[in-house]
């Protein structure tokens, strides 16, 4: 354990301290006082090690386990162009940064599972990368994925499983905090997209966040666009991805009115939120644009967006992916890994993944 806390545990350290956003002084109070700012500078820098009372107050005060400051880092999972939705500005700088160093280790995870059981999942881009995209091409591009991919015209099932099957790694955020929804990156393992654990409470408004960031993933949109413009385009590919124009026309129909119970059918259908229905509606000019602006000026009126609009648990599909635990349950089950490595893993305790596994093992 010597040679590898030596070797991993200035970064690994860093790392934790910047997942529980703590400073050296804020970290080192969180110790109550067993540790000093300056030996945590001293660690961080290696220029010494802690003692075994010292990074245990610490793996206390940052919340991680004693295996957490020996992992070894097996690919290099540093974050690059991390592109927040723009509701970030609800999050301070600080908040920002911390779940961005949560998704980082949770990354780390999946990569390291990944190589020991050699299960990679490459991502291969769906559109050449000298193909920038236009507005005029996305109902193009979205039948395009759907044909690459072998989606079909029916609504998607599984965003979530989805991406993690074409190579897009996927983690959910244990984050409160909704000034969050969720941010792509890319990684040299490839693209990578965090979403915010509280979505779960509205899963049509998850989905919508899902297809957003793997549009972000892949979009080729010019450098120069401006960003307001990119999100427009990113909404649009989400849209008619998730709501395929035949499928949404014949289901929809042409109308001058209709009522909310079948808007709710519809949001059961789709997967998607009543808003989203009606905005869609009227891109593809199936409802007027005064019939439009007075649904909208109706869901202010009713705060739809902070209270919550109608047919709430309309939609019962499944937006979840137990891969990298699966993978981990299995790297045990088969012996290429100790139980208390695969607890530190997952991020649970030695009892809880014991638990987890009880039962009748086949050879």
């Amino acid at each position: 354990m010597g040679d590898d806390l030596k070797k991993n545990l200035p970064a690994r350290l860093q790392q934790a301290r910047d997942m529980a956003g703590l400073s050296l002084r804020g970290l080192a109070e969180a110790t109550g006082g067993v540790v000093s700012h300056n030996a945590i500078s001293r660690y961080e820098k290696g220029v010494m090690l802690p003692g075994s009372e010292a990074l245990g107050a610490i793996s206390v005060a940052v919340g991680q386990p004693l295996d957490f400051f020996i992992r070894p880092f097996h690919r290099n999972i540093d974050l690059r162009d991390v592109r927040f939705r723009k509701r970030v500005s609800k999050l301070g700088k600080k908040e920002q940064e911390a779940l961005k160093f949560q998704a980082q280790d949770f990354f780390e995870r999946y990569c390291e599972i990944e190589e020991i059981l050699g299960a990679w999942i490459e991502y291969k881009p769906p559109f050449d990368s000298k193909r920038e995209t236009t507005r005029e091409q996305i109902p193009e591009l979205a039948e395009e994925l759907r044909d690459r991919w072998k989606l079909g015209s029916d609504p998607l099932p599984n965003v979530h499983e989805l991406m993690e099957m074409k190579g897009i790694k996927v983690c959910e955020l244990p984050t409160e905090n909704k000034g969050f929804d969720g941010f792509s990156a890319i990684t040299e393992a490839g693209p990578v997209v965090a979403i915010g654990a509280w979505l779960n409470d509205d899963i049509p408004r998850k989905r919508m966040t899902e297809v957003h960031e793997l549009a972000h993933v892949v979009l080729n949109v010019p450098k120069d666009m401006e960003e307001r413009e990119e999100e427009k385009l990113v909404w649009n590919f989400a849209g008619e991805l998730l709501m395929p124009e035949k499928e949404f026309t014949d289901k929809f129909g042409s109308r001058t009115r209709i009522t909310l119970h079948e808007l709710t059918a519809l949001k059961k259908h789709f997967g998607v939120s009543i808003m989203s229905i009606v905005y869609r509606a009227g891109e593809l000019g199936l409802i007027s644009e005064s019939a439009k602006v007075g649904f909208f000026k109706y869901a202010n009126k009713e705060h739809w967006r902070s209270r919550g609009e109608p047919g709430h648990g309309a939609y019962t599909g499944t937006e979840s992916n137990q891969r990298f635990k699966t993978l981990v349950h299995r790297a045990v089950v088969e012996e290429k890994i100790s139980e208390s490595r695969g607890a530190a893993l997952l991020g649970i305790s030695l009892p809880k993944l014991r638990k987890d596994l009880e039962g009748v093992t086949f050879k």
